[in-house]
Parts: C-alpha cells; structure tokens; sequence
C-alpha cells in the first residue's frame, strides 16, 4: 500500500478487512512479514516463520507503525525450510520486495549473478533469488523500471516459471507486476472505492491527521468494495505519489509450467482461485472494470497462494 506521501498505518488490510493478510494466514501460516520506511526513508522489516494471526508483533507493528509505504506478506512456502530467512519481505539496496509464484532453473539464475550479487541471497528461495537478479540489474542500468523489465524479460524467456508476480517498493515509489496470468494480483486506487466507506477502508488510510488516499496491491481482493480492478497479466504497474502507469513491456513466457509440472508443495502454494481470463481479453489487454467478480463468492476454491498487498494503507502481495 502506499500513500504517496503522508504517514499512515495499515491496521484495516493488515489486520481488520475482511479478507485482511491476518484472516488470510489461517490459510497461508508458514511465515508473516511486514515492510516499511524509517522517517528517514529507510526500509524497515519485520518478519518471523509464524502465522500473522499468532504473532503479536505483526499485530503491534499493524496497528502503530506509520508509513508512507507498506509491503506486507504472509507465506504458503513452495521451496525452503521454515525460517526468518525465508520469509518475505525482502531487503536489498534500500527496496522492498515480496513475491508470489514459483520460478525454476535455479543454477542458471544464480549464474547470471556476480559472487557479490549472491552474498546478498541469505536464504533458501527462488524469490529472493530473483530480487538479487532484479537488484544487478536495476543497478546495470541505474534505473529501476528499466532494471525490472530486463531482468523479467529475460526470466520469461529463459527460465521455466509458473507464475512470477511481484512487488517491489522504494521510498515514494513502488512496482507491482502480474506475470503471467497463473495467479491473479488486484489493484485499488484513490477514488475507485466505495463512498462513505470505513476510514481505514477502500482506497484510504487512517494517519496522524486523518486519512489519506492509497493505492493498494493485493493478490486477492481484501473486501467487498467493486473498485478493486484485475491487473492484466504481463501488466507492470508503477506508482509514483498517487499516479499510476501501466505498462505491458512483457511477451509470454517462453516455458511455461503448468499445475501439472509442480510439485505437491509448490502446487498447494499456489493461488487454486486464478482462472480464465474474462471473456474477450488477452494477454497485455486491460481488463474492464466489472468484468471480473469481486468479494466473497461462494463457489469459488479458497486460494492458498502466498498473499501480498502494498500501498499505504494496504499491501496483501501484499503491498
């Protein structure tokens, strides 16, 4: 979630939404994080193997922390153990980061990457992996859309990957990228949301003097409000302040798995909800608004994929 600006904490998607990251991790208990930038502007995290609905500090850090940025994520692990290391999100040359998806060829990855760029990797996962490529190369080109376009662009043609959706967050700034359409990620932004909703609610979030508006990134929707929109898949959306771009830089993956490729433990880590995409819409299109149903329906499977949201107010990844 992020506001743009103005401090504000995330306690209604972090912990108070229906479909908070709180409520989700009944489902997705393996581990629960929480980013954030210092009033210096400089990332924050913290983060423990642990359901967020058992942890106390994710609940405390809910309710009190202010921020202009959050990115929250609580893990259905597909690969490594059950560690603070593993646990998203991430931290490397002042972003955050946070992940869902499965990724493979591993020992090409870490090829494309110097002994330097490794030593950042501490733990055991394809996601921090991936945000070391990401990091070299948004440092080779010295910018930061620039860096992420490579670097997917040529995950997606080399490597076999299953859903690669992400986000990342600097201070005043964040990305998030739905790739491909394996796994759904939503978006809901300042004035889209309900009138008259909770204050800590769609599209805004309490703060020391109020509340501001805030761009949410979720990969669920986190209530019933019709505002949240389905990004399209190959859809990289870039926040800066409150205004939002939309790019489609991405072409299909050339490897593509399936369910059917996964393992047990990467599949029941995935999102089980994601289906079609809505009639008449293609890869890089955008969907329309009401094109997709949102809220609770209850014929749709439960999704056990690991969630993340961002914004200001709200991250579900989550950011």
């Amino acid at each position: 979630m992020s506001t743009g600006g103005p401090r504000a904490t995330a306690a209604y998607w972090l912990l108070d939404a229906p479909q908070s990251l709180r409520a989700q991790s009944h489902r997705m208990s393996h581990g629960a994080g929480l980013g954030w930038f210092s009033l210096g502007n400089e990332p924050v995290r913290d983060r423990a193997p642990l359901a967020a609905f058992q942890s106390t500090d994710f609940a405390l850090h809910a309710r009190n922390v202010v921020s202009h940025t959050f990115v929250g994520h609580v893990r259905d692990a597909s690969v490594g153990g059950l560690t603070v290391h593993n646990c998203h999100p991430f931290v490397m040359n002042d972003r955050l980061f946070a992940h869902n998806g499965v990724v493979k060829g591993w020992d090409t990855l870490r090829s494309w990457l110097t002994d330097v760029e490794r030593a950042h990797v501490a733990g055991e996962t394809d996601s921090e992996l991936v945000f070391a490529y990401i990091s070299a190369e948004i440092r080779r080109r010295g910018d930061t859309t620039k860096g992420i376009i490579e670097a997917v662009g040529r995950i997606g043609a080399e490597l076999p990957l299953f859903s690669l959706n992400l986000i990342i967050a600097e201070a005043g700034r964040l990305w998030a990228l739905r790739y491909p359409d394996s796994n759904e990620l939503w978006v809901l932004s300042p004035g889209t949301g309900e009138p008259g909703g909770a204050p800590g609610g769609p599209g805004r979030a309490p703060g020391p003097s109020g509340t501001a508006p805030a761009v949410v990134v979720a990969s669920e929707p986190m209530d019933g409000d019709p505002g949240w929109r389905l990004m399209t898949p190959g859809e990289l959306l870039i926040v800066e302040g409150l205004a939002e771009t939309s790019l489609t830089p991405f072409d299909p993956p050339r490897h593509p798995l399936r369910r059917s490729d996964l393992t047990a433990r990467e599949a029941a880590s995935q999102d089980l909800g994601a289906g079609a995409l809505p009639e008449g819409i293609t890869f890089g299109e955008t969907a329309p608004l009401g094109s997709v149903t949102v809220g609770n329906d209850p014929a749709a499977e439960p999704s056990s994929t690991g969630g993340i949201a961002d914004g200001v107010a709200e991250p579900s990844v989550q950011c």
